[in-house]
């Protein structure tokens, strides 16, 4: 299969670097700077089980009639609306789509776009790029999972194409249920790290255990709420992961707040909001949250103005 790319960041450049070094045939959709990195020096990937630096494919726009068999959206959510118009020119006929952002709203987007084109897809991996634009993997969970939004078959080809050695894959029958899983836990994530600023070790050291568990339940309540429930195991997951005594756990949003602007905040923590709205379902916990990241927006666009003045 003939593999797009959009985005060469920690995630984009993790999976397609697995991919690559099991011979599939990839290219990168990317900006104008990171091609340039791409091309002077190629991909740089390092993991628990390799460090490498792969020549690779990239493109800044598809030309008309270059049609790809896959393409993989790996960029940030607020990147997503000039990618449905770039990678216009790549879809013909059989093309699909795997997102692989958090939150529903993207999903919401491109199948208003392209139908049923869109696949559903989650990763699970901690990774991030580093100053000298190396893709770091940080630890060893590497998954993906997909599935057709309408519980359908994945074709044989893309489950084919995507089972390389180091990306455990796995294709879900209920893809949505399982996006909406992940989104429960990553929205709780960000709450408790963006309104108590702090990793989860030391929030539970502060007393903080009690509305870490009422953020999850919060969270859970609205997914439910939305025909979603959340099962056994993904709760038990969440609660473990967010009251594990001396973790240095914290969410990307967080981190993202702690170097700006929280890109994804809206897309995750506002969504949820305006979805528990419509269903009735009080999230304080989740407003108190929103409220933190959309000051500190204001807060810079404050300060930025002034400095330009």
């Amino acid at each position: 299969m003939r593999i797009l790319i959009v985005g060469a960041g920690a995630t984009g450049g993790a999976f397609g670097a697995r991919l690559i070094q099991a011979g599939r045939d990839v290219t990168f959709l990317v900006r104008e700077h990171r091609a340039e990195q791409l091309r002077s020096d190629g991909l740089a990937f390092s993991a628990p089980d390799v460090t490498t630096r792969l020549d690779v494919r990239c493109i800044t726009s598809v030309a008309q009639g270059d049609v790809y068999d896959l393409i993989i959206v790996a960029v940030k959510a607020p990147a997503l609306d000039a990618v449905i118009g770039t990678i216009r020119p790549a879809v013909g006929d059989d093309t699909l789509i795997l997102p692989l952002l958090n939150g529903m709203r993207h999903i919401e987007s491109l199948v208003e776009v392209f139908g049923a084109r869109v696949l559903g897809g989650l990763v699970k991996i901690v990774a991030t790029l580093d100053r000298n634009a190396q893709a770091v993997q940080l630890t060893t969970l590497s998954s993906m999972t997909l599935g057709r939004l309408d519980g359908g078959d994945v074709p044989d080809a893309v489950r084919e194409a995507l089972d390389v050695p180091g990306i455990h894959l796995s294709v879900s029958g209920d893809i949505i249920g399982r996006l909406w899983e992940k989104w429960a836990f990553i929205a709780a994530a960000g709450v408790v790290s963006c309104l108590f600023r702090g990793e989860v070790g030391d929030i539970l050291e502060a007393g903080g255990e009690e509305q870490i568990l009422r953020a999850i339940e919060e969270c859970e309540r609205v997914a439910a709420a939305a025909g979603h429930t959340v099962g056994r195991h993904g709760h038990e997951g969440s609660v473990a992961m967010l009251t594990e005594p001396g973790s240095h756990f914290t969410s990307s949003l967080y981190r993202d707040l702690r170097l700006g602007d929280p890109l994804e905040a809206e897309h995750i923590l506002g969504d949820l909001a305006h979805r528990a709205r419509s269903v009735g379902v009080p999230t304080p916990l989740l407003d108190a949250a929103l409220l933190q990241v959309r000051t500190h927006r204001v807060a810079r666009a404050r300060t930025s103005a002034g400095i330009s003045a």
